[in-house]
């Protein structure tokens, strides 16, 4: 009981550190939650920053993501929520007053530790939203559709962790890192669920 504890914990602290922000402090001397749609990603470290520190940073929330799940051991439940928990405090970074990224590197590396072929179906759901210029709406179906894959793929364990750690994801990309707008609060709630985004406001003629 105490190890799993102190593991998630752990889990929580390591998902908590902005490394992308950090990065572009550093190079860029750029509040990430100043660019774009405020989201505290790769992404948004890219444009600013580069390649090379996208990498860099990438590398590091893939790491943070993997270490609950590493400690863990091979009890699958603490694995499951170690890799929730990293996400969670990715997501609403204590470091960054509750502002974060969407989950998506820290879940790339807890699942490279508790089912390695729910990474590359999440790496290939990035992947082919990059292609198809729709990231947001393909990494969308992509989530939803992984614990069915994993349940053919790697068994219920998997398909069970796969989904504790997708609703923290899901989650984030609802609330996202400012309130949602209104009014039309649901259908603001639906549009970012599905499109990770608010360009639905944008395209709404004002009333007169």
């Amino acid at each position: 009981m105490m190890w799993g504890t102190l593991v998630l914990i752990v889990a929580f602290a390591a998902g908590a550190v902005p490394f992308s922000y950090m990065i572009a402090q550093s190079l860029a001397s750029t509040d990430l939650r100043q660019v774009g749609t405020g989201t505290v990603s790769g992404t948004s470290l890219y444009r600013v920053a580069g390649f090379i520190p996208l990498v860099a940073g990438g590398l590091c929330d893939i790491g943070k993501g993997a270490l609950g799940p590493l400690l863990a051991g091979d009890r699958w439940l603490l694995m499951a929520f170690a890799g929730a928990v990293s996400v969670i405090g990715h997501n609403w970074s204590m470091f960054l007053n509750g502002a974060g990224g969407r989950g998506l590197s820290p879940a790339l590396g807890a699942f490279a530790v508790i089912a390695w072929p729910a990474a590359l179906f999440l790496l290939g759901g990035l992947a082919l939203g990059r292609i198809l210029r729709q990231t947001g709406l393909v990494v969308f179906i992509t989530m939803p559709a992984l614990p069915p894959f994993l349940l053919l793929a790697s068994g219920g364990q998997a398909a069970i962790a796969s989904t504790v750690i997708i609703v923290p994801m899901l989650i984030k990309r609802v609330l996202g890192n400012e309130p949602l707008p209104t009014p039309h609060r649901w259908k603001a709630a639906a549009h970012r669920l599905v499109f990770d985004n608010d360009s639905w406001v944008s395209a709404t003629p004002s009333n007169p």
